[in-house]
Formats: structure tokens, C-alpha cells, sequence
């Protein structure tokens, strides 16, 4: 497994120009609230010991996916669990609504065509396209310029920087 350092420089190598960061500061928490928002509409019941626990499939997701981020850098993740946590509330108070897929399919559009304008400034494809990962590193990514915005995990800040700028070189390498 792909070390914190190695992901976030990863996604980063592809995310120096601020347009395509702000972009995908609007775009990413958009493409996360719809899938949300999709995987809630439907719920399930599990009995277990006479307690009857009612999930959805978002719920599902989100969990591995903390599991995930709590595994690469518990202080992320833990900002990671309030945020998803109110995106999973959001999308409830959504998914309720007889026009949610519709909300929902409309708002996840939305959001990749921001990304992909984002791109356009940044003339560098998504981190996605060359590692799958990237759509699961993208929010982790955000959340980890919010702490290096409030002076948070410098060390961090300072291992990953380098080396997305030498994966940006190869990048650059290889297209000429």
C-alpha cells in the first residue's frame, strides 16, 4: 500500500495551478455530495440480537473509505469523519425528495466539469486517469491544503511538495 507522502504527491503532481486547485475546492465536496446522495436513496435493514440497524450504501462507502484514510494519516481522517459525516447528513435531508436522483445526477455533472475546467488551467490531465486512487485521494488531497493553509502538518506539506514536483518533471519529460 501507497504510503500518505506517495498519494498526496501523486495527486498533487497534476495540482500546482491555483485556478485547478479552486476548481476542485468547489468541484470534488460536488461530486461527493451527489455520489452520496445516490448511494442514500436506497436503505437496507440488518437485524442483529433483536436491534434492527438501518444502512444505505453511502454509509458502506464512506466507512471503508475513513478506514482507508484513518490507515494513510489519522489527523486527515479524522477531519475526513466530520466532513463526511455532514455530507452524509446533507444528502439524507436530499435523498428524502422525489427530484433527488435528478438533484443529484445534475450536481455530479456539475462537478466534473468544474474539475475538467480546473484542468484546462493546469494543461495536465486528472490524477484519476493514471491511478484510480485518485478519486479516492481527492477529497483526502483538499482536506490535507486545508491544513497546510492553517499552518497544520508542515512536515507533511514539506515531504510531499518535492516530490510532486519531481513526478510533474517526469510528467513533462515524457510528453516531449
Amino acid at each position: 500500500m501507497k504510503t500518505v507522502e506517495e498519494q498526496l504527491s501523486n495527486y498533487k503532481s497534476v495540482h500546482f495551478n491555483k485556478h485547478n486547485i479552486t476548481s476542485h475546492f468547489i468541484g470534488i465536496p460536488l461530486i461527493v455530495w451527489a455520489v452520496t446522495v445516490l448511494l442514500s436513496l436506497n436503505t437496507f435493514t440488518l437485524n442483529l440480537a433483536g436491534t434492527t440497524i438501518t444502512y444505505t450504501p453511502a454509509i458502506v462507502l464512506l466507512t471503508i473509505t475513513l478506514l482507508y484514510y484513518f490507515k494513510l494519516h489519522i489527523k486527515l481522517a479524522l477531519a475526513m469523519t466530520l466532513y463526511l459525516a455532514a455530507n452524509l447528513y446533507l444528502a439524507s435531508l436530499v435523498s428524502a425528495m422525489g427530484s433527488a436522483l435528478w438533484i443529484a445526477i445534475a450536481t455530479f455533472v456539475l462537478g466534473w466539469i468544474i474539475q475538467f475546467i480546473g484542468h484546462i488551467y493546469e494543461k495536465a490531465k486528472p490524477a484519476f486517469m493514471d491511478d484510480i486512487m485518485g478519486l479516492i485521494i481527492g477529497p483526502l488531497f483538499l482536506m490535507a491544503e486545508v491544513y497546510f493553509a492553517l499552518g497544520l502538518e508542515k512536515k507533511l506539506d514539506k515531504d510531499i511538495t518535492p516530490m510532486a514536483i519531481e513526478k510533474r518533471r517526469l510528467i513533462e519529460r515524457s510528453k516531449s
